[in-house]
């Protein structure tokens, strides 16, 4: 069950990694779980179907779409502050945004006049767009996950939060604690979604060809 996150202000002060002197990317104090773990995840689910497209295809795509989220820190260059609806955490890491994102990707990747197809790689490279805000639901820090933007600017965590937060700037990541975060993520994300992908394949190949997903 989710809950709704600390005000703005909090959530930045509690950070501290602001550099002066330093490009806004460089002191940008804000944190996510690591773009390998979401690029994994989203690849994860992508690999998780079979469609017309080719399954590394799909899966590249999954985990390209996995860390495009994160690409909304750009609005920290335009002024646009943490809680802004356009802000980090914010419309890219929403609900309607990774349906839009699964929309236009499966368009791109198949032919719609193969609707059912189009319709299996919409889904499921949608929820590797959503698995982004998802992850960052379960860290330790910043501010939460605005999932329902444009509908509610709430923002939200998961009561459970056990994924130790990492910088998004790369100097500040491996300046930092970068063994424990990536080792934090590889116990409590990669074991159980590697589990997961063993115990699907295993269900697969337990089906007739015309049943499997």
């Amino acid at each position: 069950m989710l809950h709704t996150a600390p005000g703005a202000q909090q959530g930045v002060q509690s950070e501290g990694l602001e550099r002066p002197g330093t490009s806004w990317l460089l002191r940008c104090p804000f944190r996510v779980a690591t773009a390998f773990t979401h690029a994994f995840v989203g690849a994860s689910i992508a690999s998780l179907p079979d469609t017309s497209v080719p399954k590394v295809k799909l899966c590249l795509v999954g985990a390209a779409l996995a860390v495009a989220p994160d690409l909304d820190i750009a609005a920290f260059g335009l002024g646009l502050p943490y809680d802004h609806p356009l802000g980090h955490r914010g419309f890219t890491h929403s609900v309607l945004f990774a349906a839009l994102a699964g929309a236009v990707s499966a368009g791109l990747l198949s032919s719609w006049r193969q609707a059912p197809n189009a319709a299996r790689v919409a889904v499921v490279l949608a929820a590797a767009v959503a698995s982004h805000g998802l992850l960052d639901a379960f860290t330790d820090a910043g501010l939460g996950v605005a999932f329902l933007v444009p509908w509610s600017e709430a923002r939200f965590f998961f009561p459970w939060r056990p994924l130790a937060t990492s910088p998004l700037s790369i100097r500040a990541f491996f300046d930092g604690p970068a063994a424990p975060i990536l080792l934090n993520e590889f116990l409590l994300v990669w074991l159980p979604t590697l589990l997961g992908l063993w115990i699907w394949r295993k269900r697969q190949r337990s089906l007739p060809r015309r049943t499997r997903g």
